[in-house]
């Protein structure tokens, strides 16, 4: 085995680094670890950029959290709400915001009034989105409202409604923009469906089974439009903290949410944001027909 050769005369030996040197080595490293308070977008959606999204709902709660994570993605994105009822006012300027956030971050943006149950609004919306962004790459359908209690006392509209907004306007958002996808030969479906779909509570027969009724399409739609290769999977939403829930729901029943997600809290609007864009990006391109539940463990 050769021997090493002996070092110089004129080379001075190592000598170990002092603890001040120590001590401002490690400052150095925490500073580059330190959390950053601006929000930026993970690198999994560098594909994103320049292409076109639609996502429905997204005035509002999760559709709004998606659309603007989209957009910090570098993608143009359309979306649509609906202004009825005695809120109509409000719905219509919490659109409005999310539109001057979007265009804030540099990208294009659509913003629609459109009742996603009607087949003729749903085209006309498409339709824009497509001539002011260019080819759709990829769908959201969030858009869903509930209307809660015990079924023997629900109403017809009651049924009707969330089943016709939750499902039934799913199932036309695909169809509308299945042949464009079909004919570029990619695509990216993602169906807001919830742990609801999965396992029910009381007082959310109509919810639960438009819900579930999602999961079935997504099945459905993954199988039909795979060949094409276009991906359709389902976000599984559990209890996540948004004014609809935080206004609409009472504290006991939010606390006995909060006890029962292993992880001990209740989800932000972000958690669902994040998974929607991965599963729109190359990096879920073998993923397809998949229920991806985010509950921090609820339904376990």
């Amino acid at each position: 085995m050769p021997e090493r050769p002996p070092r110089s005369r004129s080379e001075p030996p190592p000598t170990e680094p002092t603890q001040e040197e120590v001590n401002v080595s490690v400052e150095l490293l925490l500073e580059e670890v330190n959390e950053d308070p601006q929000t930026r977008p993970l690198l999994y959606g560098r594909d994103l950029r320049g292409q076109s999204v639609i996502v429905t709902g997204g005035a509002t709660g999760i559709g709004r959290a998606i659309a603007l994570e989209f957009a910090r993605h570098g993608a143009h994105v359309a979306f649509n709400y609906i202004a009825d009822g005695p809120n109509a006012e409000q719905v219509a300027e919490d659109a409005r915001r999310t539109a001057r956030e979007i265009a804030q971050l540099e990208v294009r943006s659509v913003v629609d009034e459109c009742d996603i149950r009607r087949p003729g609004q749903v085209r006309r919306f498409v339709e824009r989105a497509r001539k002011k962004l260019g080819p759709i790459h990829a769908l959201v359908n969030n858009a869903g409202i509930a209307h809660d209690g015990a079924l023997w006392r629900l109403s017809d509209d009651a049924w009707r409604d969330v089943v016709e907004t939750n499902l039934t306007g799913t199932f036309n958002m695909i169809r509308e923009v299945a042949p464009e996808m079909r004919e570029a030969g990619e695509g990216k479906i993602v169906n807001i469906s919830s742990v609801h779909g999965i396992r029910s509570e009381f007082g959310l027969s109509n919810y639960s089974a438009s819900k579930a009724g999602i999961l079935g399409l997504t099945r459905s739609a993954a199988l039909e439009l795979g060949p094409s290769n276009i991906n359709v999977n389902a976000v599984a939403p559990g209890y996540i903290r948004t004014t609809r829930l935080t206004d609409g729901v009472p504290a006991e029943i939010l606390d006995r949410a909060r006890d029962k997600a292993v992880l001990g809290r209740l989800g932000d609007p972000q958690d669902v944001a994040h998974v929607a864009v991965f599963l729109c990006t190359a990096f879920a391109r073998h993923i397809t027909g998949a229920v991806i539940p985010v509950d921090g463990g609820h339904i376990l």
